[in-house]
């Protein structure tokens, strides 16, 4: 049975972006630029790997050196950042720039760094994302305010610091994986269930240490 390898698994939506709305093969075609990858096979996770942390903090480094103040914040997502989760070995970056709509303010000096422009998402928060000049990565450019930075790192700490809802998430993504798709994006959308029902109850963590605060 083919499966999608590390190599493959190049779609870049999925671990930076949290959906409750599945995105059709037309809609995953739009807003790729260039041609969107297939894998038509089985999605390859791979145990934790402690060198992840580090490949985060090297790539962190050189877009501060890019960017400048101009990064306003970088965080290491997805299930890469979770110590002892198994995922896709794609390290997920989220940058945080003022507007990223206002491609020119960032664009340029990324792709000058060797950074490809891979997705485009006007309509859905104005999404970006590029792929690495070196390891595999997902960078994800966000505009500083948007409602998808602040479920991102709820779902992070989420699972970072509750042990029920990290084997929970492992166990759909390892179910999930043994299925056949077309698109790594499809594979994403399909967890938004279960990623909806931990962010929700990670507010209401939140919300309850803030109130005894």
């Amino acid at each position: 049975m083919p499966q999608i390898g590390p190599d493959d698994q190049s779609t870049p939506l999925a671990e930076g972006r949290i959906r409750s709305t599945p995105l059709t093969d037309e809609e995953i075609r739009q807003v790729t630029v260039g041609e969107p990858t297939t894998g038509n096979g089985q999605i390859t996770l791979v145990e934790y790997d402690p060198m992840w942390p580090e490949r985060f903090a090297g790539e962190a480094a050189r877009i501060r050196g890019v960017l400048g103040d101009r990064a306003l914040r970088i965080e290491h997502i997805g299930s890469t950042s979770v110590p002892g989760l198994a995922a896709k070995p794609i390290i997920d970056i989220m940058l945080v720039v003022a507007d990223s709509a206002d491609e020119p303010s960032y664009v340029p000096a990324l792709e000058a760094a060797g950074y490809v422009l891979r997705i485009r998402e006007p309509d859905w928060h104005e999404h970006r994302v590029f792929k690495g000049p070196d390891i595999n990565i997902n960078l994800h450019v966000y505009t500083e305010g948007s409602a998808e930075i602040e479920r991102l790192l709820l779902l992070r700490n989420r699972l970072r610091d509750n042990g029920a809802d990290r084997c929970l998430y492992e166990q759909t993504k390892r179910r999930l994986a043994r299925q056949q798709w077309t698109y790594v994006q499809n594979y994403a959308d399909a967890k938004s269930e279960v990623i909806e029902a931990i962010i929700a109850r990670a507010r209401v963590s939140t919300a309850h240490v803030t109130n005894e605060g």
